[in-house]
């Protein structure tokens, strides 16, 4: 618990709660932080936050910047975006830039560091080592597009699926063989730990990312008549699936997130589904601290977005696959649903009772994963490797 003195070798937290690092072998090292691209404020930028906090003097790379859309964490470090000529369209369509996308990380001017760390969900993971030093990659996830989440992206036009489906082989190629030059590799649960395995024929040690305690908190009030999703709108996430649950159980759902699914769950929600579009972290903890549950419809990652939830004291209803069976602690703080229906996850909305539930309790187990527990175990992580390399 954060409560604890949690030790290590190389840095530790103190009764206090202050992280204490001490690792002489990492000081006058020049650390460059890689970011796939920095256009919103979702769950991997919220581990560059962290990254950003623990190393602030690094320099950050990235193939795209929207200061605008950056936190003021982000905006206060030294932050590169790669030059080239397509800079504006990639910023627009970055995912439809996905072909060329490979060779623009090669370019990352990441040589002369003594430490490279990345946190990739796309390509980041493939930029350049330092030529004499530690390469490291706290990933997200494997190259989701072409992977397990491929046909969740067809959809979206003929042209679109034509062309997804004729670069699929050949990022799929490149994503297992480009992380040879990695040193070592960090995931964010042991679902992606399994996939890098799977995919990439690599080991990698499991790292919780951590959750903002100080603004997701309880409300001590009663929860309101509302069900509640926080999400891009995009296939993978299965918006839909909580929209259509929430018509057949007739109960409230506010939607907050754009994307371009938007229009088409609009057309499919009924009388009791509100869309908000994109809200500010401080109107999102109110609604978090105010519904009745959390719902969690897709597979994710790892999902920050169940932890927000619960550091708010509120349970979450979450399909049984992937990150959230690491982070909600059923029957405690949650339920699952077991098959991938609407109507599964319906019936756990109808029969959910909120007397069930200790708001008290759900906020303890999100306090496992605090920012200073995630920033002292990536410390270790890096030092340990660091001895070696550099």
């Amino acid at each position: 618990m954060i409560a604890d003195i949690e030790s290590g070798r190389f840095a530790r937290i103190t009764a206090e709660g202050d992280l204490e690092c001490h690792a002489p072998h990492l000081q006058g090292k020049r650390i460059a932080l890689v970011h796939d691209w920095i256009v919103s404020m979702r769950g991997g930028e919220r581990v560059l936050e962290q990254m950003c906090l623990l190393f602030p003097d690094a320099d950050v790379h990235t193939l795209c910047y929207e200061p605008e859309r950056a936190s003021d964490i982000i905006r206060n470090m030294e932050v590169h975006e790669l030059k080239w000529f397509g800079a504006d369209l990639l910023r627009q369509h970055h995912r439809k830039a996905l072909p060329i996308l490979p060779a623009l990380i090669g370019r990352m001017p990441t040589r002369d560091y003594d430490v490279v760390i990345s946190t990739s969900h796309c390509v980041a993971k493939a930029t350049p080592g330092p030529r004499r030093g530690l390469n490291a990659s706290y990933v997200f996830s494997p190259m989701r597009y072409v992977w397990d989440h491929f046909r969740d992206y067809l959809g979206q036009g003929d042209v679109s699926d034509t062309a997804l489906r004729l670069v699929r082989e050949p990022l799929r190629r490149w994503d297992a063989n480009s992380n040879s030059g990695i040193d070592t590799i960090a995931a964010d649960s042991d679902h992606i730990a399994r996939k890098i395995r799977k995919f990439w024929h690599r080991e990698a040690r499991t790292i919780y990312p951590s959750v903002n305690l100080e603004l997701f908190r309880p409300n001590g009030l009663p929860p309101e008549d509302f069900f509640l999703v926080v999400s891009a709108l995009v296939p993978y996430k299965k918006v839909g699936r909580a929209v259509r649950a929430a018509n057949q159980a007739g109960a409230r759902l506010i939607v907050v997130g754009d994307g371009p699914e938007r229009d088409r769950l609009e057309l499919l929600a009924g009388d009791t589904v509100e869309f908000t579009g994109w809200l500010s972290d401080e109107e999102i903890a109110d609604l978090y601290a105010r519904c009745r549950a959390f719902l969690y419809p897709g597979v994710e990652d790892f999902g920050i977005t169940a932890l927000e939830a619960q550091a708010s004291g509120r349970p979450v209803l979450a399909y049984a696959r992937g990150g959230a069976t690491e982070t909600v602690d059923a029957p405690a703080t949650g339920r699952f649903f077991d098959v991938p229906h609407a109507g599964a996850l319906a019936e756990l909305m109808r029969d959910h009772d909120d007397r069930d539930y200790d708001s008290a309790a759900i906020r303890r187990h999100a306090e496992r994963f605090s920012p200073l527990a995630f920033r002292r175990e990536v410390f270790e992580w890096i030092a340990e490797e660091a001895l070696v390399r550099c």
